[in-house]
This record gives C-alpha cells, sequence and structure tokens, in this order.
C-alpha cells in the first residue's frame, strides 16, 4: 500500500519497486479488539511509499503499521497491491478514526487509482486483509494496543 501526498509519491512508486519486503523493516505486534497481529512497522518514507506493494499474499494474523511524527489527515491508495485491504485510521491516542474496509487492490498502469482518506488527523494507520474489520466489529474509539 502506497501513501499518496504529491505527485513526487508517483516517483517514489516507482523508485522503491525493487525494495525487499519484511525481512528489511523493523516488526513488532498490535492488539486490536482482543486479537493479536504481527506487524511491519513502517516509519520512514521510503518503507511508507512500499507499504505491502506486490505483496501476493498475507496471513490473517498479520499486517502493517504505518507511524507518522504526526496526527494530519493521510491519504492511501492501493497503486501496485495485489491484496484487498482493509485501511484502520488511529489518531495520536490510538483510537480508531475511522476504516477504509474491504479497499481492492489498484493495478493500473496509469496511476488512476482510487485513494482512500481518513475522515480525521491519524498518526498511525493499520492495514490488514481485507475483511479483518468486520470480523473483528470495530467501532469508532477503539483503541489499538501497539507492542515493539
Amino acid at each position: 500500500m502506497a501513501r499518496k501526498t504529491v505527485l513526487g509519491f508517483l516517483a517514489l512508486g516507482a523508485i522503491f519497486t525493487g525494495i525487499g519486503h519484511s525481512a528489511d523493516l523493523p516488526s513488532g505486534s498490535v492488539e486490536l479488539k482482543g486479537k493479536h497481529f504481527s506487524v511491519e512497522l513502517a516509519k520512514d518514507p521510503a518503507s511508507q511509499a512500499q507499504g505491502l506493494m506486490f505483496r501476493d499474499v498475507m496471513s490473517s494474523d498479520h499486517g502493517m503499521l504505518f507511524v507518522f511524527p504526526d496526527a494530519t489527515r493521510q491519504t492511501f491508495w492501493m497503486k501496485n497491491t495485489h491484496i484487498s485491504l482493509d485501511i484502520f485510521y488511529f489518531d495520536a491516542n490510538r483510537k480508531l478514526v475511522n476504516v477504509q474496509q474491504r479497499v481492492p487492490p489498484c493495478l493500473s498502469n496509469d496511476n488512476q487509482c482510487p485513494i482512500y482518506p481518513s475522515t480525521g488527523a491519524a498518526q498511525y494507520v493499520l492495514e490488514l486483509n481485507g475483511g479483518s474489520a468486520e470480523k473483528l466489529g470495530v467501532k469508532p474509539g477503539d483503541e489499538l494496543t501497539i507492542h515493539q
């Protein structure tokens, strides 16, 4: 999953296409609604731009946690992401702001992928397999616990 900011991110997506996946990123775990997930941590612009691009599968107890320096409105897109994802947006206090559910892959060659924004300021963004939000029964205000 790539974070879209300005036109520069279009170029970043191409630059980071060759970067490795999970072995290159720090990892940790999170808990949401009593369920634990192992997560790769995307804390810098390069890992945030790469996100879950080019992954064909992801286990049901795995995800990616994006950690941003400040809480602002976040906008994600699915450029070169091969799996459907749920995108959970959390504020600076790790409270759920909103979820974009079952976001479909976008394999567009012309960068015409839809964007999926947070409805408010978010500092943490968790990506899990599509359908996870429904299975967990999440609602705004639910708290994310982060273990590193």
